[in-house]
């Protein structure tokens, strides 16, 4: 009862002074009646009725309240250290680029895309209301359908007036315009549903990527953007050799084919897949995908397959619709395939960029691709069926399963040894598969007194016609015709792999002719090749698309396997037209070499400048008999072209070195 009445006293006598202490809110649990006297361990008095428990509670009181104060203003302290962080930012930022400005471009680049995400999300949620309402009177089908017909004269016209205006200073390029227009005739000859065919898909996929190629290939800023990213896709591959070179060691690294493209593959897929895990690629992949679908009008689980499978493989891009395939149409699934087909994944892009392949070119061939993809699968396989993903909403990305980035990024490189042992082992049986049919063609050649039969041989003649339409001249279609036919039949990394060998064979200043041969090809016809060859589609992706798709929806195996030969076809179309656009847009940048002061310096060996200058040297030069040879040109009246023509001559054969 003494115990009781404690308690019931000290409870009272809080409620009536208002005491608010949170200390002091449990001392009715542990009061001892009146009279007791506690001491502590040390035998120091702890007061009458105050527990050892309560005591340091009472110590404990001022803790308990800066954390109370901390948790009611967590949100305050987090904008503090929020706005301290981007001021120390700002002012690293602002010291870097005052610094030397140069070196800072990369981090001035990577900041203006934050900036720019953040003010478009900041003003998504601010005004993307009012914008929607202000919108709605050009929901009125008789405005749209009068905007649609300006907006498809303008286009005409300015396409008309630029090719008029272009072409005449370079009259090669209309050659590229007619591959275009060909290969679209052939795709819409070879339509499953003619009738049914969306122009307005095709016309908006082949527009948005000739606009692109205009920013990327013809623009001087589109341009040195684009080289710059490829510059720094290089040197960030490059960090690949501090692992690989661990592992394997120097030696491997340097003369190895296996142990310097293939690790590539591996760190390329662990930083994919950590990005992947931290939601940027999903959020580019999302936003390309709903720009594409407002523009061209598909639905939204086919373009987001396609606009994946710039960052994704074939195989990977699907798995982003993967809850959504069993239900897609035939053109939908179509419009996957095509999309695979066409395009290369992040991946196998670093390991052709390790071959000394152009960077650039190779990222805005597969950029250039997802539209093409889109337009063309729609105009092959046009859509007659009733889809149910035609909502504006699009589809959502999950993130990965992963719980940590480190999870993330050894997922990432686990997953990759199996595509670069995929990729290893296809290049050993491709190469002997066309070493024993080149000795076999050889063999039969050689019984009626054919030599040199080669499935090179076969490809140059039979697609010498198709690569001549896409802007190749003509003296470089059976080299250029011989790739497009290894990408195809066999491998688009052998036929890489060969188009570095001609590249490294031109930058090393071969000559151009050797024996009536040609030994490499002009840095035009490259560009072409570059884009022809960007795209899975091969005979043997046949087996793989099907393979993964039908591990997804195995009750469509049939549907399956009754588009995937179009869709081939289509992808290669892709890349063919994504060529011609290439040979459309390209001119020679850079100034041409002043063979004048270069010459008159001494080099002592061979480059691709060193060659064109003496070809220009060698034709400017002739032979008057026993005298000494005269000079035209540039070359007339130079106290040192004597001198510079004995140079040359120690390098090339010509017939003015005799």
């Amino acid at each position: 009862m003494e115990k009781a009445s404690g308690r019931q006293s000290i409870a009272l006598s809080t409620v009536e002074t208002g005491t608010e202490n949170p200390g002091l809110e449990l001392m009715e649990k542990e009061v001892e009646p009146e009279g007791s006297n506690r001491t502590d361990t040390q035998g120091h008095s702890l007061g009458d009725g105050l527990a050892p428990s309560t005591h340091q509670r009472r110590r404990q009181w001022p803790f308990s309240k800066a954390r109370s104060f901390c948790k009611t203003h967590a949100s305050l302290f987090k904008k503090i250290l929020l706005g301290l962080l981007c001021l120390a930012y700002a002012a690293y930022f602002l010291a870097a680029c005052i610094l030397n400005f140069q070196r800072a471009l990369a981090l001035f680049v990577i900041t203006c895309l934050v900036i720019f995400v953040l003010v478009y999300s900041f003003l998504k949620k601010l005004l993307g209301k009012k914008l929607t309402r202000c919108l709605k009177p050009f929901e009125n089908s008789r405005l749209r359908l009068w905007m649609k017909w300006v907006f498809a004269g303008v286009s005409l016209v300015g396409l008309i007036l630029w090719l008029a205006l272009d072409t005449a200073q370079r009259p090669e390029q209309l050659i590229s315009f007619a591959g275009i227009c060909m290969f679209i005739l052939i795709l819409f000859a070879c339509s499953k549903h003619h009738s049914a065919v969306s122009w307005r898909t095709v016309f908006w996929g082949l527009g948005l990527q000739f606009v692109f190629g205009i920013l990327v290939i013809r623009t001087d800023p589109g341009h040195s953007a684009f080289q710059w990213l490829g510059e720094q896709v290089q040197i960030f591959l490059n960090y690949t050799v501090a692992g690989s070179s661990f592992v394997f060691g120097d030696t491997l690294v340097k003369d190895v084919f296996a142990f310097q493209a293939l690790p590539i593959i591996i760190f390329f897929g662990c930083v994919m897949s950590i990005l992947y895990y931290l939601g940027l690629v999903q959020w580019v992949v999302q936003k390309v995908a709903w720009f594409l679908q407002i523009t061209m009008g598909t639905t939204a689980t086919e373009t987001l397959a396609v606009a994946g499978n710039i960052f994704v493989g074939m195989t990977e891009a699907p798995l982003l619709i993967r809850p959504y395939l069993g239900d897609m149409t035939l053109s939908e699934i179509h419009a996957v395939m095509t999309g695979g087909f066409a395009t290369i994944s992040g991946t196998v892009l670093g390991a052709f960029i390790s071959f000394g392949v152009d960077a650039s070119s190779l990222i805005s061939a597969s950029v250039m691709a997802a539209p093409c993809a889109l337009a063309l699968s729609k105009l092959a396989y046009p859509e007659v069926e009733e889809s149910k993903f035609k909502s504006k909403e699009g589809v959502k990305l999950s993130r990965g399963k992963e719980r940590n980035v480190l999870e993330a990024a050894s997922n990432g490189a686990t997953d990759a040894i199996g595509l670069a042992a995929n990729v290893a082992a296809n290049l050993v049986a491709f190469l002997a598969v066309l070493a024993f049919i080149n000795a076999a063609l050889s063999w039969l050649g050689e019984l009626v007194d054919i030599q040199g039969l080669t499935f090179q041989v076969i490809c140059s003649y039979l697609l010498r016609p198709v690569v001549f339409m896409m802007g190749v001249e003509w003296t470089d279609c059976p080299m250029v015709a011989e790739m497009v036919g290894i990408k195809f039949f066999i491998n688009e990394f052998v036929a890489y792999q060969q188009l570095s060998q001609y590249k490294n064979k031109r930058l090393s200043g071969v000559e151009e002719w050797i024996e009536g041969e040609k030994q490499w090809i002009s840095v035009r016809a490259e560009i072409i090749t570059t884009f022809s060859l960007c795209g899975f589609a091969n005979l043997s992706s046949i087996g793989i698309t099907l393979g993964g798709l039908t591990s997804i929806v195995p009750h469509r195996k049939s549907d399956l396997s009754k588009v995937v030969v179009r869709a081939l076809f289509t992808g290669a179309c892709v890349s063919l037209i994504s060529a011609s656009m290439a040979g459309i847009l390209y001119v020679s940048r850079g100034a041409e070499a002043d063979c004048v002061s270069f010459l008159n310096t001494s080099f002592t060996n061979r480059t691709y400048e060193t060659y064109m200058c003496c070809r220009g040297l060698f034709q400017s030069t002739s032979l008057n008999g026993t005298n000494p040879p005269s000079f035209s040109g540039l070359w007339e009246d130079k106290e040192f072209s004597a001198m510079a023509l004995t140079n040359c001559c120690g390098f090339y054969n010509n017939t003015v070195c005799a």
